[in-house]
């Protein structure tokens, strides 16, 4: 699904990103980990085109998408979401979730002032596809109450809604489970094995190593902008590397 060769994305003298390969299969949970400032959201602002590499290579499905704009790099198919969930407060949840579909649509400007047929089919495509999201989500029941008025655990599940909303092939998620209890954690964590389930393919970034050892299928650690390991959940928890520069000694990697 996804092939990095040779990443390196600099900041001035800094490698925020440094020759990163790896390969994340289709239909898998893959996750990334490490320190905060181990350059994980800088690679997925290189993956989804917010960023542009100092050098290295992205391959989508085969598809060289190194250089291309977000917008494109969207539209093949790259769903995000960010560690601050960012919605539209004074909107409701449905209409929040219109927006996503937008990149699917093709009315401009003269179908807007004419309300065109096309338009008016792709306003009702997008309703549908916000409403089939929400009730992937489980949050059918709250579409018509602002974002402002729900809570952190849904915002969450809105987010992975508009995510969803845009047709993705890959999902993106940073830290989804930050800001909520080990309850709704869990849920979240069981949401992404519906996504699994649905034939989507998952990569996340996540602090949570219980969440992370219980879904993940592979796991990339990262270290100061570098890949430092790279396995199965029960690989990394008992890889030296990781435990020194992440996980913290033997009883807490066990843990």
């Amino acid at each position: 699904m996804l092939k990095v060769d040779n990443l390196t994305k600099m900041f001035g003298g800094l490698a925020a990103v440094s020759n990163v390969s790896v390969e994340f299969e289709a239909n898998r949970v893959n996750a990334i980990i490490g320190p905060n400032g181990a350059g994980k959201s800088t690679f997925f602002n290189l993956i989804s085109g917010t960023h542009k590499p100092t050098s290295g290579t992205i391959l989508l499905e085969g598809k060289d998408v190194t250089m291309l704009p977000c917008d494109q790099i969207a539209g093949l198919g790259v769903g995000r979401t960010f560690q601050t969930t960012n919605l539209f407060e004074q909107a409701t949840v449905l209409d929040n979730l219109i927006v996503g579909h937008r990149l699917r649509t093709r009315s401009g400007l003269w179908d807007v002032l004419i309300n065109s047929k096309r338009l008016q089919g792709e306003e009702r495509a997008c309703r549908k596809k916000a409403r089939e999201a929400l009730d992937f989500v489980g949050l059918t029941h709250i579409e018509n109450r602002f974002i402002a008025d729900i809570t952190q655990e849904e915002r969450k599940r809105v987010a992975f809604a508009l995510a969803l909303a845009t047709d993705p092939k890959i999902l993106l998620l940073d830290e989804p489970a930050a800001g909520v209890n080990p309850e709704e954690t869990e849920g979240l964590a069981d949401l992404m094995r519906k996504m699994i389930n649905h034939g989507l393919t998952v990569c996340l970034i996540e602090h949570k190593m219980d969440m992370i050892m219980g879904i993940a299928d592979k796991i990339m650690v990262l270290d100061h902008g570098e890949k430092i390991a790279e396995g199965t959940p029960e690989q990394v928890r008992n890889d030296p590397a990781v435990i020194e520069a992440y996980l913290g000694g033997d009883e807490d990697a066990a843990a």
